[in-house]
């Protein structure tokens, strides 16, 4: 059976799925742009300032569902352009701890929604 997880903290959906899905333990969550939950716009100051938006979304979701990124198994990273590589590499890190961080594949990707620079997905567990 499957859970739906949806918060106020992070944006609502821009299409028919769900912020996350909780079956069993583990958690699967949508990707997260950089969408203000609160004024829906996007936050595209810099690559930086938009990767720690993009993570403060996915930590309201993992909230949501009772967890934090120490709960994370796998990570997901889109990005529009390679070169933002290391930025978004510093920011999304300062959010786990190296020892025990998760899985990873980063991939560059054509567009985004929104034409954002960066989407984040997770999958995690209790």
């Amino acid at each position: 059976m499957k859970t739906i997880i949806n918060t106020s903290k992070a944006p609502a959906p821009i299409g028919p799925y769900n912020q996350a899905v909780l079956v069993g333990n583990t958690l699967y969550t949508s990707g997260q742009i950089a969408l203000n939950p609160e004024t829906m716009e996007l936050v595209l100051d810099s690559i930086e300032i938009e990767t720690k938006q993009v993570m403060e979304n996915m930590k309201a979701v993992l909230e949501a569902a009772n967890m934090t990124f120490e709960n994370v198994i796998k990570s997901s990273i889109f990005i529009a352009d390679m070169n933002d590589f290391a930025k978004i590499n510093t920011v999304y890190g300062a959010y786990f701890d190296e020892a025990t961080a998760p899985a990873r594949e980063t991939v560059q990707v054509a567009c985004l929604p929104k034409n954002v620079n960066v989407e984040i997905s997770m999958i995690a567990i209790k």
